[in-house]
């Protein structure tokens, strides 16, 4: 693993170009990851209630589909961000809750709400359009 760099060390460096070993911009796989209407979201279910099952992220997501959730969930999976534990009880049920790895987001999802506390009143209007 490469050796994180300070905030102000990222400020001088990223004037220059930031990139991995393969030269590919090291966000991107991030963002890959994260891009979709319901991935956030259910990021966002998880922080708010871990662990939790399918059909509580469904009654807090409307809008969403069962077959959309479903993929959504195992993306975020397929990418270990999220783990899943099936539990053969009666009546059977599954929960989902963060990774490790998962669980490393929560500084970013941190400074994405201060961001979007900092424009509430700009952002209210992209939410109404």
């Amino acid at each position: 693993m490469k050796e994180v760099m300070s905030y102000e060390e990222f400020l001088k460096e990223v004037k220059k170009g930031i990139l991995t070993p393969s030269g590919n911009c090291p966000l991107t796989p991030l963002l890959v990851m994260l891009q979709g209407k319901w991935k956030n979201q259910v990021l966002y279910e998880l922080c708010v209630q871990e662990p939790v099952r399918f059909g509580e992220i469904k009654k807090n997501l409307p809008g969403i589909t069962n077959t959309m959730l479903t993929s959504t969930l195992r993306e975020l999976e397929g990418y270990g961000l999220i783990k899943r534990e099936q539990f053969n009880e009666i009546p059977p049920h599954v929960e989902y809750s963060f990774t490790e790895k998962g669980r490393d987001l929560m500084p970013v999802f941190y400074a994405m709400m201060n961001w979007g506390f900092k424009y509430e009143a700009d952002n209210e209007k992209i939410m109404q359009e």
